[in-house]
């Protein structure tokens, strides 16, 4: 039976995954800035924690799973929006999680369990700054209310660095009213047109670091199960979340475990607005469907890092053509209720191994394909359909994937008959025949593909 493993950034090793109650399994996901479009680098985490959720939710049962990805809704970067934009800033912040919402729900994402806004959470975030002033781990310096590094020994322990290391490998704001160049801004004073909350600091907003510390304790509790993001947030947001929540809640840990996935490069290089490779989901789903670019951020393993060219993504639209191409030839099969083969299951719970898990579920749709009785088809489509779900990709209907649903029976027949027709000359080694064949199709606008699984066809759109 196949037993959960996750890699904790914080242990650096695979650890088995045995959550504090398995009757409320938490899960906490840092979330969007919203004042812009997400890129498919942004995409990743979602995908990759999706399925963590989809596993969680599998092993303990849908209602005891709770899954938080938060808002972050004031910003500097989405004030500086307002005002190139002359808009409120809380209308670019719902416009924008709208649509970062619509996207990731295009990519195939569940909703998560809590959404939560960091403009709906001000009073427990300036109690959170409370306590840790009371504590001694913060202290107020020219309007500024920041977090003492120095009060808190396990400071590097997630990143496993020391101090200078840290500072120097990072943008930290050098300012002389901070104690230590480390120490991070709890709250900051706003300007009078700038968005701010009343606090006995000053009218002022919260620091990044602290937004998600307090959406999380509010939601999930002072320690949850699972804390998870991209490997640029290690440090220093994750590292900082951490110091400012053991501290201030009696040195409680944070998470029990904490996930990190790799970066995604464009050839060699990171995705940036600098170099001008920047590519955006809303973009990137007007030319390919959300599943194919949910199947290629799943092809490499979530820790390493991600290759993304158009050929990846030519590559995932005929593998899932082979997926869809089985469960069409299926499809007047009803698909037996049963679980996902062990083998499939062990790859996954093995810390996410998608790759594998991806290489096992076309194992499962080759039997799929040979299945020469009812009952074989039947278990074999049940197992292909479970295992798909756990990934998130072949829940479809198959007609629709290949553009067939438009097209009327007899030329949908028609086509089938080409199809068999130049099938069994290739079987003959009839080559001859079998181009003669694909000259129809192609004068037809049918473009054909083969593969292990046999050959698939899509009707393409006119020229």
């Amino acid at each position: 039976m196949a037993s959960l493993t996750l890699f904790d950034t914080m242990a650096r090793h695979k650890r088995p995954f045995e959550p504090i109650d398995p009757d409320r399994v938490t899960m906490y996901v840092c979330g969007p800035t919203v004042y812009n479009y997400a890129h498919i680098g942004n995409a990743r985490p979602v995908v990759v924690f999706d399925v963590l959720y989809r596993i969680l939710r599998r092993e303990f049962g849908v209602d005891h799973v709770t899954y938080a990805r938060n808002i972050t809704d004031v910003d500097d970067k989405i004030i500086a929006a307002a005002r190139e934009l002359g808009e409120p800033m809380s209308e670019i912040t719902e416009k924008f999680a709208a649509i970062y919402n619509a996207d990731m729900a295009a990519l195939g994402a569940l909703p998560p369990t809590i959404t939560p806004k960091a403009t709906e959470h001000i009073g427990q975030m300036i109690g959170m700054i409370q306590s840790l002033v009371y504590g001694g781990h913060a202290y107020e310096a020219d309007g500024h209310v920041l977090f003492d590094v120095d009060s808190f020994e396990k400071y590097g322990k997630l990143s496993n660095r020391d101090l200078e290391d840290m500072i120097a490998g990072a943008r930290v704001e050098v300012a002389a009213y901070k104690r230590n160049p480390a120490d991070f801004v709890l709250w900051k004073p706003a300007a009078d047109d700038e968005p701010g909350w009343d606090s006995q600091w000053g009218r002022g907003r919260p620091g990044w670091h602290l937004e998600c510390s307090a959406m999380s304790a509010a939601h999930l509790g002072d320690t949850i199960d699972i804390h998870g993001g991209g490997v640029d947030l290690v440090f220093p947001h994750h590292e900082n979340e951490i110091a400012q929540s053991v501290c201030a809640h009696d040195g409680a840990p944070m998470a029990n475990y904490w996930l990190h996935n790799g970066f995604l490069t464009m050839g060699t290089d990171k995705m940036s607005k600098s170099l001008g490779n920047v590519q955006l989901v809303h973009d990137l789903t007007e030319h390919y469907s959300g599943e194919v670019l949910r199947y290629a951020l799943l092809t490499a393993h979530y820790r390493a890092p991600l290759t993304w060219t158009t050929d990846l993504l030519t590559k995932t639209r005929r593998a899932l053509d082979r997926v869809y191409g089985v469960l069409r030839r299926l499809g007047a099969v009803e698909a037996a209720e049963t679980e996902a083969p062990e083998a499939f299951l062990e790859a996954l719970y093995d810390d996410l191994n998608t790759p594998k898990a991806l290489s096992e579920l076309f194992q499962i749709a080759g039997e799929a394909n040979k299945a020469d009785t009812d009952e074989a088809k039947a278990r074999a489509k049940g197992e292909l359909l479970a295992a798909g779900a756990l990934l998130g990709i072949g829940q479809g209907d198959p007609d629709e994937w290949f553009g067939l649903n438009e097209l009327d029976a007899a030329e949908r027949a028609a086509i089938d008959d080409l199809i068999v027709k130049r099938q069994v000359a290739r079987e003959t080694k009839d080559w001859a025949a079998a181009d003669a064949v694909r000259a129809e199709l192609t004068a037809l606008n049918v473009q054909v593909d083969d593969g292990p699984e046999g050959s698939t066809w899509r009707k393409l759109e006119q020229a």
